[in-house]
């Protein structure tokens, strides 16, 4: 995630990527499996742990343009820090087409993805809605990111669907 065109004035914002967050290391690795099948160019899948996601998004906070605040990628890089602080595992998936993001979220929510965010040139698209999810209600730079969650904060999304428990 360190290429300049992979930013926003300064955030983190992958033009034609889909952005996957995992409750665990092993539903990411199982992720990562299941994204064979759709023969996909080498290096097109990379993988972050919980502890390179934190390191990335404290960099992009430190170096992050005032005007990073007034799109949504602020609101992103915020949500996606607090899933890594729960130690969410993650996926950034190259999908230079609309249908092949659509079956990158479909693998990566068969193997248990919280998110899959398709980031377009203009709109980041969420690929994965729950049942559980609540209704959007707003999203702005003051606000933050709509978690739909009964709190409004995204850590909650790991309580209300933890991933798989710890293996000793």
């Amino acid at each position: 995630m360190e290429k300049n065109d992979e930013t926003s004035f300064g955030v983190f914002k992958p033009v034609d990527h889909v952005v996957i967050s995992f409750p665990s290391a092993e539903q990411a690795d199982a992720a990562v499996r299941a994204m064979g099948s759709l023969a996909l160019p080498p290096d097109s899948v990379r993988r972050y742990t919980d502890h390179e996601m934190l390191a990335r998004i404290e960099h992009d906070m430190r170096q992050a343009s005032p005007l990073a605040s007034i799109g949504q990628e602020m609101n992103l890089v915020k949500a996606h820090r607090a899933l890594a602080a729960r130690g969410y595992h993650w996926l950034v998936v190259h999908a230079p087409r609309q249908g092949l993001a659509v079956q990158v979220a479909e693998r990566a929510e068969a193997c248990g993805a919280e998110r899959a965010q398709y980031y377009g040139h203009f709109i980041i698209e969420e690929l994965i809605e729950h049942p559980d999810d609540l209704s959007q209600v707003a999203e702005s730079p003051d606000r933050g990111l709509d978690a739909q969650t009964p709190s409004g904060h995204e850590a909650e999304r790991a309580e209300i669907r933890p991933g798989p428990p710890e293996r000793v």
